[in-house]
């Protein structure tokens, strides 16, 4: 016995529960990976990530992350503390706060997002061009239909 798991050499065999759940297991490893290397968790790149192209407020980003107030509150304080993000008043209600990356937070956003697609494209490689346009039209339909899934 060679210790090699082979309960996923018929990976053709696999509903289509099963195969989501084992891609969703493959994209969480790779983030997990890659977060343990800048020493973030995957809530912290999911956070970084949402930064990228908007300045939420503290409710869009709660909701953006399926978080309530007190641990959006934490996650945004631990990452302020780093360094990566910082609070600033909104412009449409003085009494709230909207989350902005800083200069370190976009060299995080940067690296983590560069290794990220690096290694999602490496496993999938194997794919033809019209198997990725497949792949992302799908996976871009149950995105925007799923419920309870905020874009």
């Amino acid at each position: 016995m060679s210790g090699y798991d082979n309960s996923f050499d018929k990976l053709d065999d696999l509903s289509m529960v099963d195969s989501l759940v084992q891609l969703s297991f493959l994209v969480q490893n790779i983030l997990a990976r890659i977060g343990t290397e800048h020493d973030l968790s995957i809530i912290q790149i999911r956070l970084l990530g949402i930064l990228r192209d908007r300045e939420p407020g503290m409710l869009q980003l709660a909701k953006h992350l399926g978080l309530d107030k007190s641990s959006i509150t934490g996650l945004v304080d631990r990452a302020q503390r780093r360094g990566l993000v910082e609070r600033t008043v909104s412009e449409s209600d003085r009494r709230a706060f909207n989350v902005r990356a800083t200069p370190a937070g976009w060299k995080i956003i940067h690296e983590v997002g560069e290794q990220i697609e690096r290694q999602i494209t490496a496993v999938t490689d194997g794919l033809t061009g019209e198997e990725r346009a497949q792949i992302i039209a799908l996976a871009s339909k149950i995105l925007v239909t799923a419920p309870g899934m905020s874009r």
